[in-house]
C-alpha cells in the first residue's frame, strides 16, 4: 500500500542522502587539503567551490536523517 508520499524507502533515502553529504564534503576537504600541501596556484573560484561543497555536504548530512528518518515517516 502506497503512503501519503508514494513508495518511499526512508532508510534507504536516509543513508543515501548522509553517504552523499559526507562524500561532498570529503571531496571538499581532500581538495583544499591537496591545494595546501601542494602550493599550487588555482583561481579563487576553485578554492570557492572546494569550501561550498564542504558546507552542502555537511548540511544535506545533517539534515536529510531530520527530513527523510523523522520527519517524512511520521506524517505519514
Amino acid at each position: 500500500m502506497a503512503g501519503r508520499y508514494g513508495d518511499l524507502d526512508y532508510p534507504k533515502i536516509t543513508k543515501r542522502g548522509v553517504l552523499f553529504g559526507l562524500g561532498l564534503f570529503l571531496i571538499g576537504a581532500v581538495g583544499e587539503a591537496y591545494i595546501h600541501t601542494t602550493g599550487a596556484q588555482v583561481p579563487g573560484w576553485e578554492e570557492q567551490l572546494l569550501l561550498d561543497l564542504e558546507f552542502l555536504g555537511t548540511a544535506i548530512a545533517l539534515v536529510t536523517p531530520f527530513v527523510f528518518g523523522i520527519f517524512l515517516p511520521l506524517t505519514e
